[in-house]
């Protein structure tokens, strides 16, 4: 019998990228409930239009991006990137000039 491990390239996670307008009140309020929506998913804000989740597993990683596609506003652009355990631990992050202490972040995210 095979046994399904966790490993660092089974483990996903997937990073959603906004661009939303808000000149007006209701767009402010189109990109807060946007905001809000992803982040009662469970998603971190990584920087300020980058925001962050931890997934077990691919498919665990495809849940989420469905309640992403399912929460798009009318305006604006938006990525969804899916990227292995690995790959994300091979991001190099800095703090101005200065590399920023590695990131070990399982469930909660304290990057900085």
């Amino acid at each position: 019998m095979k046994t399904d491990r966790l490993n660092a390239y089974r483990i996903m996670w997937v990073l959603v990228f906004f661009d939303l307008p808000t000149e007006t009140k209701k767009e402010k309020k189109v990109y807060a409930d946007f905001r809000k929506k992803i982040l009662q998913d469970g998603f971190s804000m990584f920087q300020f239009s980058i925001y962050l989740r931890h997934c077990a597993s691919s498919e665990n990683a495809q849940v989420h991006v469905k309640r992403v596609k399912q929460n798009l506003p009318e305006k604006g652009h938006i990525g969804i990137l899916t990227i292995t355990d690995k790959q994300f631990g091979m991001m190099e992050i800095y703090q101005g000039k200065k590399k920023a202490e590695p990131v070990n972040v399982p469930q909660q995210l304290e990057l900085f």
